[in-house]
């Protein structure tokens, strides 16, 4: 297929030269391909065609196409819950990633929104996790964005999570507070471990055990603070790991299987689901400091992964 790519420069790309930028955002595509794709004519900034390598400016849109485009098949059923003139919320479906990765660079919620939503200029205002389904907050514009970004912790003022997890908390609820942080050696580099007070970022979560049944909990998650992994590692450290985690349960053995394409049938039976069973589910935003409204979005859309697996089990939404 042809595929068109549409990128922003940040001030963090600013005064860098163009085929590198554009290398960097592509990795897989050679610098001397680049070359050759500038002078095809394939290559937009500001909407001018430009054939040479040149310097970028902060601001800059830059626009590609690329002929016969492959990747990863991902989930691309994104929807607009709730928006006003300069944020949206958006519904994310799970196993779709916000963002390029080494897998997928067309297909990610950023590049979807900027093709078929009415923003063509969409930035993210914070992230989820590649299998996390739910509710994610955009800015519609680079405007947009910079202007809520730095004050997030004012716009957001709670973020609510479902999780369906392996065994049955003798709690009801849970304050649960601890450090956490990576470990150098770790086989999983991006996993989070429970570390002393003081040897790694504070965390804390808000735990309530919503229903129990045949050895799998539906859990509330509130967070208080945001750290990377911050529920998952939480649920782990606990002893009740999200079902289908493939980093925090079964010692990241899936992760690790994943990351060399030897996952197996056997493998995707012992997990229970084809992905982890998290659900971005609530936020509440305030969008007026003076009157100090609260606006609640919800997103009631799970997966079917997560229907079934509920339904299988006896768990009630």
């Amino acid at each position: 297929m042809k595929a068109s790519f549409t990128f922003t420069v940040t001030q963090k790309h600013h005064h860098k030269m163009l085929v590198p930028y554009l290398s960097d955002n592509m990795p897989q595509i050679e610098q001397g391909d680049w070359v050759q794709l500038l002078a095809s004519g394939a290559v937009k900034v500001d909407g001018e065609v430009v054939s040479k390598n040149q310097v970028m400016e902060a601001g800059q849109v830059i626009q590609y196409e690329i002929e016969n485009y492959q990747e990863g098949s991902v989930d691309t059923a994104w929807s607009i819950i709730w928006h006003d003139h300069k944020i949206a919320a958006i519904h994310k479906p799970a196993n779709l990633p916000v963002s390029r990765t080494t897998r997928n660079v067309y297909n990610t919620l950023v590049q979807l929104l900027r093709r078929e939503s009415p923003w063509p200029d969409a930035h993210l205002l914070h992230r989820l996790d590649l299998e996390t389904s739910g509710i994610i907050l955009i800015g519609q514009s680079n405007d947009a964005a910079s202007e809520y970004q730095p004050k997030l912790t004012t716009l957001i003022q709670r973020k609510i999570y479902h999780a369906i997890v392996h065994g049955e908390p003798d709690w009801k609820k849970l304050d649960y507070h601890c450090d956490i942080k990576t470990l150098k050696g770790s086989a999983i580099r991006c996993q989070m471990h429970k570390v002393e007070a003081g040897q790694g970022k504070q965390s804390q979560t808000l735990f309530n055990v919503l229903a129990s049944n045949s050895g799998f909990s539906l859990i509330e998650c509130e967070l208080k603070t945001g750290r990377k992994h911050q529920i998952r590692a939480h649920l782990s450290s606990l002893g009740f790991p999200i079902v289908g985690d493939k980093i925090y349960s079964n010692g990241g053995e899936f992760y690790l299987k994943r990351l060399d394409d030897q996952l197996t049938q056997a493998d995707h039976d012992r997990l229970l689901t084809e992905h982890h069973l998290l659900h971005a589910y609530q936020v509440h935003i305030n969008l007026d400091l003076e009157s100090k409204e609260i606006r609640i979005i919800t997103d009631n859309d799970y997966p079917k992964a997560w229907l079934d697996f509920c339904s299988a089990q006896g768990l009630m939404l």
